[in-house]
């Protein structure tokens, strides 16, 4: 039974020898053990073929024939130092250390070295990884990653330049957009200014039609009373004639200051337009001057005409007389010739400010034509057979404005018209 034991022993453990073995042979990675001389005792197929060796070549010979300098002359002195102090520095600690082929080529390998007690010695085993192509790929990424940064600044200073170009390309384009704005508005501007001198040129153009229709109705009409009259006076010779004399010089006479007045409306027109007339305050009767307005205006052939005084226990406010008369000459003036009827006057006082009404039921004006009743030379459309020459209550209005107060009127056509004086007392 003995010896049948050993038998089975001795088969298992061929077995197992073999099995190894082929383990080995077929591992990947290189296998090399070597005994405490550093004498290589075995080589797999790999590792032989990492080196670029026959196992032959390498077998009994000193492991350090795989080694390049320094390692080459210091191995020795490694095993020794191991072997006397026990205190590894590679043993049973893989590390990557570079390995000397055949050729001479030196190549990078990943090593991890494990000490063996085989029976009563002590190997050791080196298992080998080749890192040759690893490198080569990590070299070839750190290749690809240094063209690639390159590339990334290449393209980050091409693209910094076309940004900052486009930034040029718009900052003049937003240049060029504000100057042709302002071209733009600039040419608004002109057009517009120039839509105002033609309207204003238009406007003088209607405004000399409407003076020339007017100095030539005017005048013309006062002109030819004059003269018919004085001829018709030369020819009455007798003291009989003598009341016939004085009807054509009361009409020469009337004629004469409708001219004076038309001249007087012209220059009080040009001081205005010049500013020449400065307003000189003072304390006076407002009741006092518009009772002595009235009477002026019912004298002659208005005597009989009524206007009708409405005071509210007014005494007196502080103006300028004299453009208070005219303003009030004139309005009052006006409700009487386009009215047959009363003329009513009505004053008060409201927060402090004067208020003056003058009312007629005359002609009135056409609701169209209402906006153009302060405009110079402007007659109503149901006006023009009565004499006048439309610049009265234009010089009213600048008269009003003078003394910072307002004029409105409210009118209806064939009822008559209102127009509402408002002054600072």
């Amino acid at each position: 039974m003995g010896f049948i034991d050993e038998t089975l022993d001795m088969d298992n453990n061929k077995d197992f020898v073999l099995r190894l073995k082929s383990i080995i042979d077929t591992a990947i990675d290189g296998i090399i053990t070597i005994g405490v001389e550093g004498i290589v005792e075995s080589m797999n197929p790999a590792a032989a073929n990492i080196f670029g060796y026959e196992e032959n070549e390498v077998l009994g010979k000193n492991i350090k024939q795989l080694m390049p300098e320094p390692y080459h002359s210091s191995h020795d002195d490694y095993l020794k130092n191991y072997k006397e102090t026990r205190k590894a520095h590679i043993i049973g600690v893989g590390r990557e250390v570079i390995g000397l082929k055949k050729d001479g080529t030196l190549f990078p390998f990943r090593l991890a070295v494990s000490e063996v007690l085989l029976n009563d010695r002590v190997i050791y085993t080196g298992i080998i990884h080749d890192l040759t192509e690893v490198k080569k790929a990590k070299d070839e990424i750190l290749k690809l990653n240094k063209e690639l940064e390159s590339k990334i600044i290449e393209r980050t200073y091409e693209l910094e330049n076309a940004v900052n170009k486009l930034l040029s390309s718009n900052s003049k384009l937003e240049s060029e957009i504000e100057t042709r704005k302002e071209t733009e508005q600039k040419y608004q501007q002109s057009q517009l200014e120039l839509e105002t001198a033609l309207q204003k040129e238009k406007e003088l153009g209607e405004l000399k039609t409407r003076f020339v229709s007017m100095a030539s109705h005017e005048f013309r009409t006062p002109l030819a009373s004059i003269l018919s009259s004085a001829s018709l006076i030369g020819k009455y010779e007798y003291t009989e004639d003598q009341e016939k004399r004085e009807k054509h010089v009361n009409r020469i006479k009337s004629s004469i200051n409708n001219l004076t007045g038309i001249l007087n409306d012209f220059l009080s027109l040009s001081k205005l337009e010049e500013g020449m007339i400065e307003v000189q305050y003072e304390n006076f009767s407002i009741v006092d001057l518009i009772i002595s307005v009235k009477e002026d205006l019912l004298q002659g052939k208005r005597k009989d005409r009524i206007i009708k005084l409405n005071f509210n226990d007014i005494t007196t406010i502080e103006s300028d007389q004299r453009i208070m008369k005219n303003i009030l000459f004139n309005v009052m003036s006006n409700a009487l010739k386009y009215s047959d009827e009363e003329v009513h006057v009505e004053l008060k006082i409201e927060n402090n400010v004067l208020n003056i009404k003058i009312s007629d039921t005359g002609l009135g004006i056409p609701k169209e034509e209402q906006k153009h009743l302060f405009t110079r030379f402007f007659r109503a459309s149901n006006a023009n057979n009565i004499q006048g020459t439309g610049l009265g209550l234009n010089i009213v209005k600048r008269y009003v404005e003078l003394l910072n107060g307002s004029i409105s009127f409210t009118s209806e056509e064939s009822k008559g018209t209102t127009f509402t004086i408002q002054l600072p007392r």
